[in-house]
């Protein structure tokens, strides 16, 4: 390939990025935690199976962003007679108090969901559960 058609490539590229970063975006789940408030988000409204996009934000009662540092999201789902399935996405920080993730799962089920993080008034986490369809 030449360089003319790298350049292309790369700004297509960028503008579907930009455009799917642009969508609005529905909550899946809010979960107050003391003074923060955890909202997960993606365009949906929901989690399904397979792999998933979504936000996590950070925010304080009158909902300024709350910044944060090493989150974590892990997910669990208790399976009778059998050790829990657990996942785990992977974030990146996308601004104060606001996360960009992924995570996968393999079937549909009732999630728990643990939320972590650590902030200047010290380590928290919250925990609720989340349909996947």
């Amino acid at each position: 390939m030449g360089p003319r058609i790298i350049a292309i490539t790369i700004i297509v590229g960028l503008l579907a990025t930009s455009i799917v970063g642009a969508a609005e975006l529905k909550t899946i789940k809010t979960q107050r935690a003391n003074a923060v408030t955890v909202t997960v988000l993606n365009e949906t409204g929901q989690w399904k199976v397979g792999r998933n996009n979504f936000v996590l934000e950070f925010t304080s009662p009158d909902t300024k962003p709350v910044p944060v540092s090493k989150a974590t999201v892990s997910t669990s789902m208790p399976m009778p007679g059998m050790a829990p399935m657990i996942a785990g996405a992977k974030l990146e920080l996308d601004g104060p108090g606001r996360y960009r993730g992924t995570i996968s799962f393999p079937d549909a089920g009732e999630r728990q969901v643990t939320v972590s993080w650590e902030s200047t008034t010290g380590r928290s986490s919250t925990r609720f559960n989340v349909p996947v369809r």
